[in-house]
């Protein structure tokens, strides 16, 4: 990879050419959106071994970078990963186009008809770490949306996602939709970073999708408004009227699928009435799937079971650890999650449906579960196709952003000679 002396010039090339994309893109017909990423998976699986031969080289990097296992699975692509992505890129190009959808339609006693519709942001800046396959669902998002993007990769998925893009830009290129519409940066400079951050001139988002340091970093310099998807600091409650197999089966999946997702379980809470029988159950369950555990003292579980700190309290492990700690009953559970969570996903594990609701209502996580694991916290899952991340704010998007929460709206007015006395 060359090095690109002059970052800011780079920039505002990328820059201008989205914000006249975007111009396009706002009057382009869902027909050719779907067209383009159709056209986008079909590429992305036949050029499948030029991308497992681009993301071996990432590997690599990622390996001597000294990234930890679950970083690194985040990292790997192969052809069960590849077929996702082609899954993901079909499911959003068959979904209707949310452009011009009217949200609301009525009329005023003045004579005016108002009607409020989906309308793009614009030029939405995606700066993510790691998970190459983001390239693949933030491009195809942004462009059902009528959106042109600007995508910023890790450093370490740089090979892979620059193969993820060629195929998207191909897609383009077929539906004769400008390939400026999805742009990838080609360094890994971080210069180029700050410099997205203050494009006030041509960006109307940022949406950063990565561990706190990097979310921390954009919610500080970015002069762009931020879509945050912070850390998933995940909490299940297993309540003691729950039902031992659905308990067992949840915590287990939530754990263990996949630990290296922001929806994997990293705090339990259990009620002490069934801390000595369920929750031991549990905790020797976990143990045994090579999950170490950092207990509050008093807990019952493995000999290996580590005495938990204040700081494993609202820690993101992304690794097979888990915190836990017994709870005297939902008012308790609620305190410790309101203190410690991320107000990303907490679940709780119960057959009682008044703790369901007192859980649901007291709570504001983006997402709250009731007996389901929280590896569903996840925009396909909840039929999205694919999702840009999952933003913890409270403006504008919330939970997984999917091609509808990427766009605003606009009031249609209409009279017929109509004046205002």
């Amino acid at each position: 990879m060359k090095d690109i002396e002059n970052i800011p010039e780079l920039m505002a090339d990328i820059g201008a050419r989205a914000k006249a994309a975007s111009q396009f893109l706002a009057t382009a017909t869902g027909e050719a959106k779907c067209t383009a990423l159709m056209a986008a998976a079909e590429a992305v699986w036949m050029q499948r071994e030029t991308i497992i031969a681009a993301n071996q080289l990432d590997l690599d990097f990622g390996h001597n970078k000294g990234l930890s296992d679950a970083m690194m699975d985040r990292l790997m692509l192969d052809e069960p990963r590849i077929q996702g992505i082609v899954q993901s890129l079909q499911a959003v190009a068959q979904q209707d186009d949310p452009v011009g959808q009217v949200l609301e339609d009525w009329d005023q006693p003045s004579g005016l008809n108002i009607q409020r519709v989906r309308t793009p942001l614009g030029v939405i800046g995606v700066i993510y770490e790691s998970r190459p396959n983001v390239t693949a669902d933030a491009g195809a998002l942004c462009l059902k949306s009528g959106n042109a993007v600007i995508l910023r990769g890790g450093s370490e998925s740089f090979h892979s996602s620059t193969a993820i893009h060629d195929c998207l830009v191909a897609g383009l290129t077929a539906a004769g939709l400008p390939k400026d519409s999805i742009q990838l940066v080609p360094t890994r400079d971080r210069a180029a970073v700050q410099q997205l951050l203050t494009m006030t001139s041509y960006v109307d988002v940022i949406v950063p999708r990565g561990g706190k340091g990097l979310v921390g970093l954009v919610q500080r310099e970015a002069r762009v408004p931020v879509f945050a998807h912070l850390e998933g600091i995940v909490h299940i409650y297993i309540d003691k009227a729950a039902d031992a197999q659905k308990a067992l089966d949840i915590v287990l999946n939530a754990k263990t699928r996949r630990t290296g997702i922001c929806g994997a379980a990293e705090c339990l809470l259990i009620h002490r009435d069934i801390a000595d029988t369920l929750g031991k159950d549990i905790l020797s369950a976990l143990g045994a799937a090579g999950v170490e555990i950092r207990a509050e003292s008093g807990l019952s579980g493995p000999q290996a079971m580590l005495t938990a700190t204040d700081e494993d309290w609202g820690c993101e492990y992304l690794d097979m650890i888990i915190a836990a700690r017994a709870v005297n009953g939902i008012d308790d559970a609620i305190a410790h999650i309101r203190q410690h969570h991320s107000q990303h996903t907490d679940c709780i594990i119960t057959e009682d449906p008044a703790a369901v609701q007192q859980f649901f209502a007291e709570l504001d996580s983006a997402i709250l579960m009731h007996n389901a694991s929280t590896q569903f916290a996840d925009g396909g899952e909840f039929g999205m196709g694919a999702e840009i991340g999952i933003a913890t704010g409270k403006m504008h998007a919330r939970g997984p952003v999917g091609a509808a929460q990427l766009t605003s709206f606009k009031y249609l007015v209409r009279g017929n000679g109509t004046v205002r006395r």
